[in-house]
């Protein structure tokens, strides 16, 4: 597999960035291993079970690459990894590094199709997965799968339990840390692929090397940093997820801090986590962040040491900016990022939106993270005031997607720009707003609309705690637009109370949504986090287009 996974980006390019300083142009096992032995006793990981230590994390890891070795894995080997958040998830990224091999971690939860998937085009060699979470009996699924998977050689199962018929038991596997010596593989090539939530009909899956995991992300997470020390991330989406790829490689690896995980996001953990444990920085969606917000009520979260709250994965409207900074008393940062190779967020200095303009404020691009610029969408000159298509290039640029050349050809230019589907602007300050999807705009009647700017619009509304907008078939007009509405307590949605408020805010009436889900408890969450839109379609679909639909 590793042949296959060639970069995409002209090297004079890649040594340029090295040269100029943007990545440390050293493998993640190394930069680790460094802060392991400078501070030793520092705590790494703070996870279900406690807290570990550097030098603790150090020996599992190492002990787990000897173990590795024993099975099979060489430099270059893909190896999948489906563990939830903790210290032995961490150990495992670790290890698979010191040896050269290539992580591809996916989030517990996916079934057994979708793991097929990404075993089969990845040519995986091995897989570490839980014998059991939450019911789910994962070691087991992928070990029955193998048959379909000639590549895979090697099914290790982790955690306690009986160890499945065709699995081997992580805790059997030889190892000693002292008998291990690590590779130095080239920080240019692959070290993890990040499994993209994106609009395609099986997940993208994007090779990342060392450098740029280190280096570009590491550079974004480093521009939150505030004087005083390493950083202490708590991480409410899954590391396995392309958000949590900013876990192993950037908090530690990078930057010598502590990741905080909890196995399972709920609300009501996240507020005692926070309490707690005192992060500098938690990593969540908009969507978490709303349901924390619904738990703790009026009065402020007590959230000492707290420098930021960055929240990725969809659009934070203002009104959730506001309730949050008010509730955590610090810097609340809209990320805009993906596992295609772009990011770009607004930064702790909470400056003012500039009045006006369309979609939402991302911040300014930072070169030594990706530069941005903006494509148009029907050939001729590019205007950057114009809505066109946002494409991304730098340090933290990807080498290529994995197993699908047809990606390569649609998203990557020849000359390392990746095209990201996703619409934006750029004004004459060089601030970047992004508008919506080129795949999510839905076409009514030949008239394009952009969920993403009716998203925005409803969020503004009083009795709106959360809300998405999809698209639903319709014989009549193709699509119609339908809006999914979590409300305020005490608030009572419906069609026209939203087509008022629409009407308010000067929304066009053929953007106005014509289908309604009321959501009576939280919009519902993929396994990476994320709000789940296929299945707010599926409830749409299995209600009636007649009156509004109820969801709990």
């Amino acid at each position: 597999m590793t042949n296959l996974l060639h970069d995409l980006v002209p090297a004079p390019l890649r040594r340029a960035w090295a040269a100029e300083g943007h990545c440390p142009d050293i493998d993640l096992y190394t930069l680790f291993r460094s802060h392991r032995i400078a501070d030793p006793h520092r705590t790494a990981v703070i996870d279900a079970r406690g807290a570990t230590s550097y030098a603790e994390l150090d020996d599992r890891a190492r002990c787990l690459a000897t173990g590795l070795t024993e099975a099979g894995i060489r430099p270059g080997d893909v190896v999948g990894v489906q563990l939830p958040n903790s210290a032995e998830a961490v150990a495992a990224d670790l290890a698979l590094a010191a040896l050269g091999a290539v992580a591809l971690p996916f989030p517990v939860g996916r079934g057994g199709r979708e793991a097929r998937s990404l075993l089969g085009r990845a040519g995986a060699r091995a897989v570490i997965a839980a014998t059991e979470h939450r019911g789910i009996a994962h070691a087991k699924e992928l070990a029955e799968l193998a048959g379909e998977l000639p590549e895979l050689d090697t099914v290790i199962a982790a955690g306690a339990g009986a160890v499945p018929v065709g699995c081997r038991s992580l805790t059997a596997l030889p190892g000693t840390a002292n008998g291990f010596t690590p590779r130095r593989p080239d920080p240019d090539t692959a070290a993890r692929i990040l499994v993209s939530s994106g609009s395609e009909a099986e997940p993208k899956m994007v090779a990342y090397s060392h450098n740029a995991l280190a280096g570009g992300r590491g550079n974004f997470l480093g521009a939150l940093l505030a004087a005083g020390g390493p950083p202490r991330c708590l991480f409410l989406t899954p590391l396995a997820s392309a958000f949590g790829s900013s876990g192993t490689a950037v908090t530690l690896a990078r930057h010598g801090g502590t990741l905080v995980l909890l196995d399972r996001f709920t609300p009501e953990a996240a507020l005692r986590a926070i309490r707690a444990h005192r992060p500098t920085h938690v990593l969540g969606v908009p969507t978490m962040v709303r349901m924390m917000l619904e738990r703790c009520g009026p009065e402020p979260v007590a959230a000492e040491g707290l420098t930021a709250l960055v929240l990725g994965g969809s659009a934070l409207d203002a009104a959730t900016r506001r309730e949050a900074r008010r509730a955590f008393g610090c810097p609340v940062v809209n990320l805009y990022g993906s596992a295609d190779g772009v990011n770009c967020h607004t930064g702790l200095a909470e400056e003012t939106a500039p009045a006006g303009g369309p979609g939402v404020v991302v911040g300014r691009p930072d070169p030594t993270v990706c530069e941005i610029r903006i494509a148009p969408l029907h050939g001729g000159t590019a205007n950057e005031a114009e809505t066109g298509e946002i494409l991304a290039r730098g340090p933290m640029t990807p080498l290529c997607y994995v197993g699908a050349p047809e990606l390569n050809m649609r998203y990557r230019t020849a000359d390392g720009w990746v095209r990201t589907g996703d619409l934006g602007t750029l004004d004459a300050e060089g601030t970047l707003r992004v508008v919506g999807r080129l795949k999510d705009v839905v076409i009514r009647g030949g008239a394009n609309i952009s969920p993403a700017e009716v998203e925005g619009e409803l969020s503004a509304h009083p009795g709106v705690r959360d809300v998405l907008c999809v698209g639903v078939p319709d014989p009549l007009m193709g699509e119609r637009l339908a809006a999914c509405v979590v409300p305020r307590s005490g608030h009572e949605i419906t069609l026209e109370s939203l087509g008022a408020h629409l009407d308010s805010r000067g929304l066009e009436r053929r953007k106005h949504p014509e289908r309604l889900l009321v959501v009576t408890g939280e919009l519902p969450l993929t396994p990476a986090g994320k709000p789940d839109r296929t299945a707010l379609r599926d409830q749409l679909a299995a209600a009636s287009p007649a009156t509004p639909a109820q969801t709990g």
